[in-house]
């Protein structure tokens, strides 16, 4: 194994601080503090090398009941623990509550270190030897091996680095997969360099150069360097203790339980869904909603827990639930927690995120459980397919590692296999969105349904305002995404598309009897109006066409290309734009420039359509204007005929 934390557990002045320092020569008492009160305060890390040559982390961390949310942040990443017991003293509270977080976090490999052996008789270290069996016969450090030693004399410490050495060999090296991530245990400024964090690595990998956030501030900085065990490394891996240097960030800004990451790789969230286990000597039962505190990595915030199928649990039982805390957190799935009662405080449980941003769930529904049963313990297809089932937007492929805990590698295969089994479907593969197909298939109906009753209501219009439709539909999409989905909806032949409207893919505007009868009697009342139109309000009401009509069927013959908006309620029939063109055109052929006047007698019509039709064909490029005349225009002289 590469990489390789240890870490101490016991009662307060049980020697491990001693021990620490005669397995490596390295004090890890570094306060003041700490050296006049004989107890360790922080926690203490030191480097050692083991017999096999391999480099390991001790973690020593405090004893004392005060400072058990230190133990607990130094116990993150442990992967072999020393439970130190004093021969003097034997198991003490302390012991106990640090053998239940042991527990809880499932750190499963350990040694018990019997200290201080040369402070007591052979027959009484034989008796404290009898208790630690006894204490330990049922816990996860049942099989462990139990070792005496003494720090000040050096007796049988050989035999301890032998032991630990025996464990590092099949110890599992963390995987290096997923992206990387350092809950934070201490931060400090170091002159000529700036900010420096550390903690233990606890997935993937941190290079120097990468753009991170401190989470869950969402503080961006860079990585300046790296240093493990000391020494300055270009690349840190999971399982090792690391000490970063920050580009851009001052140490007040960060606090211990803050966690770094690449950027945008996290997400802070109020709630968590969990698997909670309440510890047998929790000493009474745990009520719905009762106020706890919540340690995970290195973070300690205040909560409730929220059970979905009871209202209390008692001593040995677990629940699926969630907790719902008081500040956010950024933690990912999977990730271990304990704890503990808010008053008096002492460990009384634990478990594991199942849901790292959970929303507010519904107690006692069946479906809730379900969900959490295949999120914790299902299949990377089972796991996504749940995920996609409770969101109502695509989800893009970096979403899904975040929220599953899974690697992208298992992502991406167990999309493959969904998709292949049409359970899944990708909203243009090349943007990485995905959706259930229940879901797609939902959009489908509610918009086919929508749109056909939109076009029923509305003939006339060539469809439903894409605008409208997001933010009735979609209205937690960015536009990006949206014009995704409608792309997909399109090539799917569900919806066709324009600039600004869609509509049913079979859908084509098709004005009824009536509809079409008004609609030539407006176009022939325009053509024999020629170059002196009627206004639209004055027509409408000539022609008795209701309110609720009036601007459908002016919208139509306008999209259609019949009517041109000349200017503000003005009006020309196509036609008769045409029409004009001509006669512009002819009329240049023998003339180099024409006035207002000369233009107003041309087309037979007043100053008040004249000027607003000499202002069109200036904007289309048919006339230029030169003083108060007009010459030909270049699209004019092309032949080009006008917009319609």
């Amino acid at each position: 194994m590469k990489h390789l934390i240890i870490g101490t557990a016991g009662h307060v002045d049980h020697g491990k601080t001693m021990l620490v320092k005669a397995l490596t020569g390295i004090d890890t008492d570094r306060l003041k503090e700490e050296k006049e009160r004989g107890i360790s305060i922080e926690l203490g890390f030191a480097s050692l090398t083991l017999p096999g040559g391999r480099h390991a982390a001790i973690v020593d961390v405090p004893g004392h009941e005060r400072f058990i949310k230190t133990m607990l942040a130094g116990a993150s990443g442990i992967d072999i623990v020393l439970l130190i017991i004093a021969a003097d003293e034997g198991v003490m509270p302390q012991t106990r509550e640090h053998l239940d977080i042991i527990r809880l976090l499932h750190i499963n490999q350990g040694i018990v270190v019997i200290t201080k052996t040369d402070l007591v008789e052979e027959d009484w270290l034989e008796l404290v030897q009898e208790e630690i069996k006894d204490f330990i016969s049922d816990t996860v450090l049942k099989d462990v091996p139990i070792v005496k030693v003494s720090a000040a004399t050096g007796y049988n410490i050989q035999e301890l680095l032998e032991q630990i050495n025996i464990l590092a060999e099949v110890a599992k090296e963390k995987s290096t997969a997923g992206q990387p991530r350092l809950p934070i245990d201490r931060i400090f400024s170091i002159t000529g360099f700036g900010t420096v964090v550390t903690g233990t690595m606890v997935s993937g990998q941190l290079k120097v150069g990468d753009e991170i956030e401190v989470f869950p501030e969402e503080l961006k900085a860079r990585v300046r360097s790296l240093q493990v065990h000391g020494k300055s490394v270009d690349l840190a891996r999971a399982g090792q203790r690391v000490a970063v240097n920050l580009s851009g960030l001052e140490v007040e800004q960060i606090s211990r339980g803050n966690v770094l990451a690449l950027s945008e790789t996290l997400t802070a969230s109020f709630r968590l869904d969990v698997r909670f286990m309440l510890l047998k000597d929790a000493g009474k039962e745990l009520k719905h909603r009762s106020r706890i505190r919540l340690y995970t990595g290195t973070i300690e915030v205040l909560g409730r827990i929220i059970y979905f199928d009871r209202e209390e649990l008692k001593p040995g039982e677990w629940a699926y639930g969630q907790i719902q805390l008081e500040e956010a957190v950024a933690t990912a799935k999977g990730d271990r927690f304990v704890v503990r009662s808010y008053s008096p405080m002492h460990t009384i449980g634990g478990g594991t995120i199942i849901d790292a941003t959970a929303s507010k769930h519904k107690r006692y529904r069946q479906e809730i459980i379900d969900r959490m049963v295949i999120l914790e313990r299902g299949t990377p297809d089972e796991i996504i397919e749940q995920y996609l089932a409770g969101i109502f937007i695509p989800a893009h492929i970096n979403e899904l590692v975040k929220a599953t805990g899974l690697s992208e590698i298992q992502v991406k295969e167990a999309l493959t296999e969904l998709k292949n089994k049409q359970r899944v479907k990708f909203i243009d593969e090349k943007s990485g969105y995905v959706v259930s197909v229940y879901r797609y298939q939902s959009w489908t109906l509610d918009i086919q349904k929508l749109l056909s009753q939109f076009h029923r209501e509305f003939p006339l219009r060539e469809g439903y305002p894409k605008e409208e439709l997001r933010s009735r539909k979609f209205k937690n999409l960015n536009p990006k995404i949206f014009q995704l989905i409608l792309t997909e909806l399109k090539n799917d032949q569900i919806i066709k598309i324009q600039p600004q409207t869609v509509a049913t893919f079979a859908y084509e505007i098709q004005p009824d009897a009536e509809q079409q009868k008004m609609l030539e009697l407006i176009e022939k009342t325009f053509i024999q109006a020629q170059f002196q139109p009627p206004g639209w309000e004055q027509l409408a009401t000539e022609l008795k066409i209701i309110n609720e009509l009036k601007q459908e069927l002016l919208q139509y013959l306008l999209r259609q290309g019949s009517l041109i908006k000349i200017a503000d309620d003005m009006y020309f029939h196509r036609d008769i734009l045409n029409k004009g063109r001509q006669m512009l055109s002819d009329y240049f052929k023998n003339k180099e420039e024409i006035s207002i006047g000369e233009i107003r007698d041309l087309l037979t019509t007043s100053r008040k359509y004249a000027m607003p039709l000499l202002e069109y064909f200036d904007r289309h490029r048919f006339t230029r204007r030169i003083g108060d005349l007009r010459v030909i225009g270049k699209e004019l002289d092309s032949g080009i005929k006008p917009e319609n």
